[in-house]
């Protein structure tokens, strides 16, 4: 059964789950090393479910508990496995009230199972409308002031983009799979990402390509630059597991 999800939320958390979740691990590749940088946490059900359906079960009413709940099952897992690279965390901005008192769980489960704050990126997804961006700016000043890595996930896809980006500058960029599909042999695609890439360089920003199903993806995302990339070329997501040894393109 899922945890008491009232457990480390600072007293603001009055609601219990009444379904369970686990989490699938998939890693980001650095393909200039050649080994997993991170993993990402993806909510899927116990019992086989997706997680189009875990997130079915989130309401207005559940939002905050499972947004929690998800910091916790995370960090509990990539403790328990022996994870060794750097955990990525999505999380819900417009479920989070007040910035410090929400991340006590996140602090808690970190030294509960003794997880380094360094090697835990919080994402924010770019297809989630922000109801209140000044609200967003504040929960990433406090996760960088206590050492969290910040992310945009799926740059490109979403309602903000650039105006996202102009108010603030995160470590990491996640560049959606709608710009890198094809990228090898799509001149279109390939011109926005150097121009992404650009700003990225000049604005002290950590680039990762989503969404990579071909060696040729990869290859050419590698010759404009970018080193972490994420996709099923690599690995898919793995249920309570992670990867040691995703797949390479072979003239990497």
């Amino acid at each position: 059964m899922l945890e008491d999800t009232r457990k480390g939320c600072g007293g603001l958390c009055a609601d219990r789950l009444d379904f369970t979740f686990s989490m699938a691990f998939q890693p980001i590749v650095d393909l200039e090393a050649g080994a997993v940088w991170a993993h990402e946490a993806l909510v899927r059900g116990t019992e086989g479910q997706g997680a189009g359906w875990v997130l079915g079960q989130v309401t207005e009413e559940n939002r905050y508990a499972f947004d929690q709940s998800c910091r916790i099952k995370a960090i509990e897992l990539a403790a328990r496995l022996g994870m060794g690279s750097h955990l990525s965390i999505n999380f819900l901005p417009n479920a989070v009230y007040k910035a410090e008192a929400c991340i006590r769980a996140t602090l808690a489960a970190a030294a509960q199972h003794d997880f380094p704050l360094d090697r835990i990126i919080f994402e924010v997804t770019e297809n989630e409308r922000v109801v209140d961006k000044g609200h967003l700016m504040s929960i990433f000043r406090e996760y960088k002031r206590h050492g969290f890595l910040t992310a945009i996930d799926d740059f490109g896809s979403g309602y903000s983009g650039l105006n996202l980006l102009a108010e603030f500058q995160p470590d990491i960029l996640k560049l959606d799979m709608e710009l890198t599909r094809n990228i090898d042999s799509d001149r279109a695609r390939q011109s926005i990402v150097k121009a992404i890439l650009t700003v990225c360089r000049d604005l002290g920003i950590t680039p990762v390509a989503e969404g990579i199903e071909t060696a040729g993806e990869a290859l050419a995302l590698r010759d404009l630059g970018i080193a972490l990339m994420q996709g099923y070329f690599f690995a898919k997501p793995a249920y309570e597991a992670l990867t040691a040894q995703p797949r390479l393109p072979e003239t990497a």
